[in-house]
């Protein structure tokens, strides 16, 4: 962590909560996109990702720099938010508010977009869901072992292999082009 956002957790700590734009700045689109590959709805993903940072700001003092890294923190409210946000979501959604359609933006894009997800979900559910977890905190936030062993509380080396073993099978199952689009974001 470096000295600048240490000094500013410490001043938030301290009760000085101006200073946390500085840490919603620098954490929003990974957090964002964290959420978005597990709801994969712009509006929810926007929600959520408001009650993470509201979270956090309620609980920076209880954010200790010797257990892990603030981001790994951070993404542990995260993770539970989006869990917490299955656990009571309701069965009966609106089609409109799945797909975006009303907010105008490039529906053919999203479209495209939604039948590769489609396509990847085919074999991502066949995938464990700590399997899954680690390839999407790995792949589509880049986060490192290390990052992701402190958010799900395993060790680094169990998520390297994990993380290995999943590339390898999905490797094997899944079409090349595929496989090269997980593996390079390109979607």
């Amino acid at each position: 962590m470096e000295d600048k956002e240490l000094k500013i957790i410490q001043a938030c700590q301290g009760g000085e909560l101006s200073q946390f734009s500085y840490l919603y700045d620098t954490y929003v689109d990974k957090i964002y996109q964290f959420i978005y590959y597990r709801v994969q709805h712009k509006e929810t993903a926007e929600d959520l990702t408001s009650r993470v940072f509201m979270k956090s700001i309620d609980k920076i003092k209880s954010f200790q720099v010797d257990k892990g890294s603030f981001s790994s923190w951070l993404y542990k409210i995260a993770r539970n938010t989006v869990i917490d946000h299955y656990r009571t979501k309701k069965a009966d959604i609106d089609i409109t508010n799945i797909w975006d359609l009303a907010s105008g933006e490039d529906v053919a894009r999203d479209i495209d977009v939604k039948d590769k997800l489609s396509q990847v979900d085919k074999y991502l559910e066949d995938l464990k869901p700590e399997q899954r977890e680690i390839l999407i905190m790995r792949v589509w936030q880049g986060m490192s072992h290390k990052e992701i062993a402190n958010v799900l509380g395993e060790s680094e080396a169990s998520c390297k292999m994990v993380f290995s073993r999943t590339i390898n099978k999905l490797r094997e199952e899944m079409p090349l082009a595929l496989f090269l689009a997980i593996l390079l974001n390109k979607f």
